[in-house]
Formats: C-alpha cells, sequence, structure tokens
C-alpha cells in the first residue's frame, strides 16, 4: 500500500494549530486594494483560522499527516 502524501500546494498555504484548527492566509488581499476599504483592509492583515467544515477538508484530503 503507498504511503498518504501531503499535497504540496498545501503545505505552503496551510498549517495546523495544536488542537488540529487550519490556519490559512486571508483571502482577498492579492490586488484591487483601491475598491477596499481601509477598515476591512486592516481587517485582513496576517492570517485567520478556517471554519471548521473547511478545516476538515483539508485535514482529510490534503494535510493527511498532519
Amino acid at each position: 500500500m503507498p504511503k498518504m502524501k501531503t499535497k504540496s500546494g498545501a503545505k505552503k498555504r496551510f498549517r495546523l494549530t495544536g488542537t488540529g484548527k487550519v490556519i490559512a492566509g486571508q483571502a482577498g488581499k492579492r490586488h484591487g486594494m483601491i475598491k477596499r476599504t481601509n477598515n476591512q483592509i486592516r481587517n485582513q492583515r496576517g492570517t485567520t483560522i478556517l471554519a471548521e467544515c473547511d478545516g476538515k477538508v483539508i485535514r482529510k484530503s490534503f494535510l493527511p499527516n498532519g
């Protein structure tokens, strides 16, 4: 039986907390900042914890050894 491998793209985009939640970068910060409010830009700095339903998919399919 072959080994379960971690998806290379997922390694670069997600990481797990100690309790198993998934951390990802904030969405909506690549371009088009002129049309976003300053408040929105400020709130999207750094990373965020994904919703539980999305986190389950990431852990199961893309980070099986995580």
